[in-house]
C-alpha cells in the first residue's frame, strides 16, 4: 500500500511538471502519453489532484495547474531568501544596464532561470522562466558547476546535451576549459548559440563557503553587447556581489535557507 501510494505521488509530480513546463493546458489523454502512464490511472490521479484544487479544469476538459500551485509558489518565494533577496538585485540591475536579467540555477540536469526582469524594449531577447535548457548551451552552465570534478561534470550533462542548436558539437574538453577559466573570474560570457541575436553575461553568485549557488546574468542584442561590454559585464559583477554578500549577511545570521 504504502509503494501504491508513492507511486501514485510520484505521478502526481510527474502530472505537475509537465503542465509547468508545457505552458498550456493539456487534456488527460494527452498527459498519460507524455508520461507513459495508463489512461485509466491518469485520470482518476487528475480527477482527485482536481478536487484538491491543484489541477482546473477549463469547459473542455483541459488541465492546468490549479491555485493551488500559485499560492505554494508565492509562499517558496516568500520562504526562499535567494529568490527574494535577488528580487530587488534584479530590478536595480535592469534599471541600470537597460537590459534584461536572470537569476539562474540548476535544475537537475539542466539549466533554467528562476526569476527574470524584462527589458523595456520593442522585442522579446529572452527565455522562459522555469525553461529547461542545456547546460553547455548556457554562459551560466560555465559557472553553476564550478564545484564539481570534471568526471562528475561529465556524468552529469546528457552526451546529446554538448550537440549546439545550430548542429555542431561542442567538445567536452573545450567546455571543461572554458568553465575552469570562467571560474577563476566568476564570469562568462558569449554569444548564445541559441539564436544569432543575443549575447549572455553570467557572474557567479556564492553562498556558502564561497560556492556558485546561482548567478545573475544579462541578456542583450550583440551589437548593443559589445559596443557595452566592459560597462555591463561591471554593472553585472558589482550586482552578482551585492546578492552575494546579501545572503552571506542572512546566513551570519542563522538563517539562510538556499
Amino acid at each position: 500500500m504504502e509503494r501504491k501510494r508513492a507511486r501514485g505521488l510520484d505521478r502526481a509530480v510527474e502530472i505537475c511538471d509537465l503542465l509547468a513546463r508545457a505552458c498550456r493546458p493539456m487534456p488527460p489523454a494527452e498527459i498519460a502519453r507524455a508520461i507513459g502512464a495508463p489512461r485509466s490511472s491518469v485520470y482518476e490521479l487528475c480527477a482527485t489532484m482536481t478536487g484538491l484544487g491543484l489541477l482546473e479544469a477549463d469547459a473542455e476538459g483541459m488541465l492546468y495547474p490549479g491555485r493551488k500551485t500559485h499560492f505554494w509558489g508565492r509562499s517558496y518565494l516568500a520562504g526562499f531568501d535567494l529568490a527574494r533577496e535577488a528580487q530587488p538585485v534584479l530590478d536595480a540591475l535592469t534599471a541600470q544596464t537597460g537590459e534584461t536579467s536572470q537569476l539562474c540555477v540548476i535544475d537537475g540536469r539542466k539549466y533554467t532561470v528562476l526569476l527574470m526582469r524584462e527589458a523595456d524594449r520593442a522585442f522579446r531577447i529572452s527565455g522562459d522562466v522555469g525553461e529547461p535548457t542545456p547546460i553547455p548551451w548556457t554562459a551560466s552552465g560555465r559557472l553553476l558547476l564550478q564545484h564539481l570534478t570534471d568526471h562528475e561534470i561529465l556524468a552529469l550533462i546528457p552526451p546529446e546535451d554538448f550537440r549546439q542548436p545550430g548542429g555542431e558539437t561542442l567538445s567536452p574538453a573545450q567546455f571543461l576549459l572554458e568553465l575552469r577559466a570562467a571560474a577563476s573570474e566568476g564570469f562568462f560570457s558569449f554569444d548564445s548559440p541559441s539564436d544569432s541575436y543575443t549575447h549572455c553575461f553570467a557572474a557567479a553568485v556564492t553562498g556558502e563557503r564561497g560556492a556558485c549557488v546561482a548567478t545573475l546574468c544579462l541578456v542583450a542584442p550583440r551589437e548593443e553587447a559589445r559596443a557595452r561590454h566592459a560597462a555591463l559585464k561591471a554593472s553585472l559583477i558589482q550586482h552578482a556581489a551585492r546578492l552575494s554578500e546579501r545572503l552571506a549577511g542572512i546566513h551570519g545570521a542563522g538563517s539562510l535557507t538556499a
